[in-house]
């Protein structure tokens, strides 16, 4: 074994041919990014240590799901204790909850908390109930402002998130800043509140303040049960699709995508994180295939991490979302129409930051 800090997990692949979960134990080696498996039930290398730039250090945590060599691994433990250690104790979730009045701010807010070091590892748009309300806000209930801060929070549709990172809780509620807007704009000037808060109420963002209070308000959103939380936001008619790719969701550009569409006059009337399967990417690209040459690495690159998925919905029907989101080549983009989308956040063809519905009739569908 190498004398190199290394950090071990323990990762399952579903083998479709086999119908059944292969167990590895996946090494990480931090100082030159290399990779090493082994297979647990056959006890054997499966995989010699190999240098792999597509894997970062931040991707590594329990709950991902990530891709080596085309192979999508769920880590779902750690594999040793140094592990353990080193990398669980500090690795907080909590939940970053953004208020009706988040509005057309809601590419700056989640780009000022993914610039902040955090990872989103769940995300969606949501309407609350009032019923839902009184159950989330059950410890505000004699306070003044209580009726107030339901009917506001029930108004219009939040975003719930799962965040991540190392002393999540407190380092959330420190980026939100003192919970009155005109507060935090004199004694936290670069807060979320200072930089996009009105008042007490209308303060853009809400943060756990305890362990116990994460779990549970992230509970309420994103049932560990199965089952679905508050309903979700999509109106299914007049809209079509955009997906944030899983490379740019990995590359942190998430929060730029959404405030470029925003800024573009768009409107933004459903969002889900989703983590896809092999089976659902090649039903979702399904239309592709044999008549587009890259399909197969299209159907890699959508499943090898977590993708964002956006209804849009065009107010304005001169402007039309696909000639917006530019020519799927970005080389191409940055040539012809270098405002574009991917001219602006795409790599190359299958790295193109987003994909976006072709055909009119297919929008609802996707």
């Amino acid at each position: 074994m190498s004398q190199d800090e290394r950090y071990a997990f323990i990762a399952e692949w579903y083998d479709t041919n086999a119908s059944l979960f292969r167990r590895y134990e996946l090494l990480y080696y931090p100082k030159d990014g290399s990779v090493e498996m082994y297979d647990m039930k056959n006890r054997c290398r499966f995989l010699n240590r190999i240098k792999y730039e597509d894997l970062q250090f931040k991707d590594l945590f329990v709950g991902n799901k990530i891709t080596i060599f085309s192979r999508h691994l769920n880590l779902v433990d750690y594999g040793d204790q140094y592990t353990s250690r080193m990398l669980g104790s500090r690795k907080e979730r909590t939940l970053a909850l953004l208020k009706p009045d988040v509005a057309l701010k809601l590419g700056d807010v989640i780009d000022m908390i993914i610039r902040a070091g955090f990872t989103i590892t769940k995300a969606k748009m949501t309407k609350v109930s009032r019923a839902e309300a009184i159950d989330f806000y059950a410890d505000h209930q004699a306070k003044p402002y209580y009726n107030e801060l339901l009917e506001f929070m029930t108004s219009g549709p939040v975003v719930a998130m799962e965040i991540l990172g190392d002393d999540a809780i407190s380092r959330w509620k420190n980026l939100l800043g003192p919970a009155n807007s005109s507060v935090a704009r004199t004694d936290a000037p670069n807060s979320v509140r200072a930089c996009f808060g009105t008042d007490g109420i209308r303060n853009v963002a809400h943060g756990p303040d305890s362990f116990s209070s994460a779990a549970r308000e992230l509970e309420l959103f994103f049932p560990s049960s199965g089952g679905r939380g508050p309903a979700n936001t999509a109106k299914y008619t007049h809209c079509t699709c955009c997906v944030i790719k899983p490379h740019a969701v990995k590359e942190g550009l998430t929060g730029k995508i959404i405030k470029a569409i925003l800024d573009g006059g768009f409107d933004i009337s459903a969002l889900q994180m989703f983590y896809m399967d092999r089976a659902n990417a090649e039903e979702f690209y399904s239309i592709y295939k044999g008549v587009v040459a890259e399909y197969a690495e299209m159907v890699v690159e959508l499943c090898s991490g977590p993708c964002v998925a956006l209804e849009i919905r065009q107010v304005d029907p001169e402007k039309v979302f696909r000639d917006f989101c530019g020519p799927s080549d970005p080389e191409i983009a940055r040539f012809l129409r270098p405002g574009t989308l991917r001219a602006i956040f795409g790599k190359n063809k299958i790295q193109n930051a987003v994909h976006c519905t072709d055909l009119p009739e297919d929008g609802l569908l996707e």
